[in-house]
């Protein structure tokens, strides 16, 4: 497909955009921004979210992981359906109770400011990653497709990326998240679906004969119980999805905070649920379309890329399916990784401003103000990190995000599971030292696991890890007096 199409498609759609944030955005002050007002339908949380979800990252990377680790992936979506069970049950509750903008703000209340400090600092770091990374991989596919074969230098593509960002979100924040979050993860479905279906048709398969050809494939298997040193491993991957899922949602200021816009925690609840039962197909579709691209590059005698993200827009954009593919593939993935990019942009700008500012005392516009130059410096921020990863990444996106939020949402993960499970006040002037050393630490066992453990290699477990000596580190530090 030409560029220039292309990028009257994007153009266009980024137009469609900003016609919602102007409609959301109208006269949207602070509590718009941060909460949308507390007036979000549930319905529309639950379906903007799946795109919040999935990002541009399982766009891309889940299905070319399918080469390597066939359908696994499925073994931690249904450990997921365990983390949303306690998020919608453990931690919403808790955050309505307390009227939480924030919802790092429990740390102070429970442990004291420095604690408070370090889990927002925490999220921050964590989310300006995973977000960058998602970025990153928006900006890499528009300067393959467009921007490449104009000679524009990448870090001009990347400003652009996050600028078109910024022009939606800056005024409506949250409440236009939410709806921008639902047209994005209609397109997202839209792409895949059509994608399954073009390339079915090419290969003469109907329904039928498509789950024929994906069973039979030597992709499509799910469970894996015969070796526990593999990633694999069943348990594993299980139990690092309900943790993954935790603390990349339930401790997470950006999903948090659309949950924290519905009406009431029984609305909340309601999206919890229903967002998280939906998932599950949805990730099987993302595998589906992973196994028949790898089948249909056999077929065709395509070769395979060497990285496993570049295989969907290869085939997608390559001329090897027709043209209305190709739209609906850079549709579906812009939406992908805006629909989880914006959203990140936001309440990166909430936490930074809220937590680490700090709202108390400050006037109306005060706060305005000072929102809107935190919003601009953490775009820089962005684009800066961008171009960091464009030097340095070698791996899978997907892989490269959660090895990331392993190391740095453990510390979140041992805090708040310390604070529920546990009546201990700590002394709060240790807390940012057990954060640090605890990810330092599982680095250490992480690159010494196969000679220390007889060739055990860790995979997203490292997040329970991390945790748990996050945990063992707060009980190091525990006061006599437990908490009221």
């Amino acid at each position: 497909m030409k560029p220039i199409l292309l990028m009257l498609i994007i153009a266009g759609y980024f137009a469609l955009l900003l016609v919602i944030s102007l409609i959301t955005g109208r006269n949207a002050g602070n509590r718009a921004f941060f909460l949308g007002n507390r007036r979000s339908p549930w319905y529309v949380v639950a379906f903007g979210m799946i795109g919040a979800s999935l990002s541009g990252v399982t766009f891309i990377s889940v299905p070319g992981w399918v080469g390597e680790s066939q359908f696994a992936y499925m073994q931690m979506v249904l450990g997921y359906l365990l983390g949303y069970l306690f998020i919608a049950e453990v931690l919403m509750p808790l955050y309505y109770r307390l009227n939480l903008t924030s919802i790092y703000t429990y740390l102070e209340d429970r442990f004291g400011h420095a604690s408070y400090k370090t889990g927002a600092s925490f999220f921050l770091l964590s989310r300006i990653i995973g977000a960058s990374f998602r970025l990153f991989l928006m900006a890499t596919v528009l300067q393959l497709t467009i921007f490449g074969r104009w000679h524009v230098p990448f870090w001009v593509t990347v400003i652009l990326t996050i600028l078109l960002i910024w022009l939606y979100t800056f005024r409506g924040g949250i409440k236009t998240i939410i709806w921008t979050d639902t047209l994005q993860t209609t397109f997202m479905l839209l792409s895949v679906i059509l994608t399954v279906i073009f390339i079915a048709r090419q290969m003469g398969l109907d329904f039928g004969g498509m789950v024929r050809e994906i069973r039979e494939s030597p992709y499509s298997r799910i469970f894996f119980f015969d070796d526990w040193h593999d990633k694999r491993f069943f348990l594993k991957q299980f139990f690092s999805g309900a943790f993954i899922t935790i603390v990349m949602t339930g401790l997470d200021q950006d999903m948090m905070q659309k949950n924290l816009s519905c009406r009431n925690i029984g609305e909340a609840k309601k999206n919890m649920y229903w967002f998280s039962l939906v998932l599950v197909p949805v990730n099987l579709l993302f595998l589906s379309l992973g196994a028949l691209l790898y089948l249909f590059a056999a077929h065709r005698g395509i070769a395979l890329p060497e990285r496993a993200d570049e295989l969907f827009p290869l085939i997608a954009t390559g001329g090897y399916l027709p043209a209305v593919v190709a739209v609906f593939f850079m549709l579906g993935l812009i939406a992908a990784a805006y629909s989880s990019a914006d959203s990140a942009l936001t309440a990166l700008t909430t936490s930074f401003t809220v937590d680490i500012l700090g709202i108390r005392g400050r006037s109306e516009e005060q706060v305005r103000r000072m929102r809107m130059r935190v919003h601009v410096a953490i775009s820089a921020v962005m684009v800066l990190l961008i171009l960091l990863f464009q030097a340095i990444n070698n791996e899978s996106v997907i892989s490269a995000l959660f090895t990331a939020a392993g190391y740095t949402y453990g510390p979140l993960l041992g805090l708040y599971a310390f604070g529920l499970f546990t009546r201990y006040r700590v002394h709060d002037r240790y807390v940012p030292v057990v954060a640090i050393l605890s990810p330092v630490l599982c680095y250490v066992l992480n690159l010494h696991s196969a000679q220390w453990f007889n060739g055990y290699h860790f995979g997203f477990e490292m997040l329970i890890l991390n945790g748990l000596i996050t945990f063992a580190g707060l009980w190091l530090i525990r006061k006599k007096e437990t908490a009221r």
